[in-house]
């Protein structure tokens, strides 16, 4: 029996073809030899290590699942096999490239001018130009499409209005994508960060997504050019399908999480003695190992599938909300019996776990809470939207 990875234990990554195998080594050497040496440092100061962008740039992750203008156009497999090995590091990495590509990058890519495309994309892909993401607000959050920020034209220009929070990389970006209310209904817009009147802040005092940066800003009176709105985006179906694409990462991101407190709690509870022997022995810590081997294999089988589906081009937000709401489930309670099995040192960053299970809480939250997709299965099974 110990021929088989518990981290996969399945041997699922044995259908990965030979390109998608290099990314995968590519990208976990990277996380090991330049990510982990500081993840423990940046995650007590509540800062990101900015001097790592143009080596996650280097790598072609920023923008990797997107065709042309500078980006790498990997399948759904390779951009899931790349989520899951950057958070196998820490959730603010994965979610750092996440809200670059998925959240910034894809909505222009996808909605955007043809000017707008070839203006930001190639930028944004080599980390020359950082992004963030503004649909979030302060009392509208699992309601977007009741969001308080205005868009009014003047003439040529839109005239912004109101406030966006807990939106990563505020503070730290050079544009933001901005969902607001217009006469038309809900608009985006590309805002640059030095426009006039545009204010960011970071959030400070967070006890989850420490290595990343967190804020929330304002638009007072912000006036940008027609050219800046994206012109194909209208209503809810543009923020929402940044989400699907942002929410398939996560899908894999959570495995990776995982991976990390499994491999971490059997090392710890092979080298820790207890009574005389290590604690790996002991039937209860097996009972654990077992129920987290599973449930982070379950997760695989969601990520695998819904890359299979992405690719034939027959997902559904459904789909996304299944095998987010299970994987996030999944990794959160790993990491927290994988923190029960290290005792007291499960609470030290000199291990990952603790890192991985306070993280862990605000994944289960963002990009869709658990109870909203909960919501979304149970209106697909019934027809009946049970949130409205």
């Amino acid at each position: 029996m110990n021929d088989i990875d518990v981290s996969d234990f399945y041997g699922l990554d044995s259908t990965l073809d030979d390109e998608d195998r290099l990314l995968r080594d590519t990208i976990r050497r990277f996380v090991d030899d330049k990510w982990m040496p500081v993840v423990a440092e940046h995650f007590e100061a509540g800062t990101f290590p900015l001097d790592l962008v143009p080596q996650i740039a280097q790598l072609g992750l920023l923008g990797i699942h997107l065709d042309g203008y500078g980006c790498a156009g990997a399948s759904a497999t390779a951009y899931g096999i790349a989520c899951r090995e950057l958070e196998r590091g820490d959730s603010g990495l994965r979610s750092f490239v996440s809200v670059q590509g998925s959240l910034c990058m894809f909505p222009i890519w996808k909605f955007g001018s043809e000017e707008q495309k070839h203006d930001w994309l190639p930028r944004m892909a080599a980390g020359e130009a950082i992004g963030c993401f503004g649909l979030t607000e302060p009392d509208h959050g699992s309601d977007p499409s009741s969001m308080q920020t205005r868009a009014v034209r003047d003439g040529d220009d839109w005239v912004l209005n109101g406030s966006k929070r807990w939106i990563t990389n505020a503070g730290i970006a050079d544009l933001a994508i901005v969902w607001a209310q217009t006469d038309e209904g809900i608009r985006g817009f590309i805002v640059p960060t030095d426009t006039a009147g545009f204010e960011a802040r970071k959030i400070d005092k967070k006890l989850s997504l420490r290595a990343s940066v967190t804020g929330e800003f304002y638009l007072d009176d912000v006036r940008i050019p027609e050219r800046f709105r994206l012109p194909e985006a209208t209503g809810m179906r543009g923020p929402l399908s940044c989400l699907s694409e942002a929410r398939y990462g996560i899908v894999w991101g959570a495995v990776g999480a995982g991976v990390a407190c499994i491999e971490a709690a059997v090392e710890y509870a092979q080298g820790r003695p207890q009574f005389g022997r290590p604690i790996a022995g002991f039937q209860i810590t097996q009972a654990k190992l077992a129920d987290m081997v599973t449930d982070i294999t379950n997760a695989s089988l969601h990520a695998y599938r819904l890359a299979q589906l992405k690719e034939a081009g027959t997902i559904r937000p459904a789909h996304v909300s299944m095998a987010k709401r299970h994987n996030v489930r999944a990794a959160i309670d790993t990491a927290r019996t994988a923190r029960t099995i290290l005792g007291a040192n499960g609470i030290s960053l000199e291990y990952p776990v603790i890192r991985h299970m306070v993280n862990l809480e605000s994944v289960l939250t963002y990009e869709g809470t658990e109870e909203i997709h909960t919501l979304v299965l149970g209106e697909t099974a019934t027809g009946i939207a049970a949130y409205r």
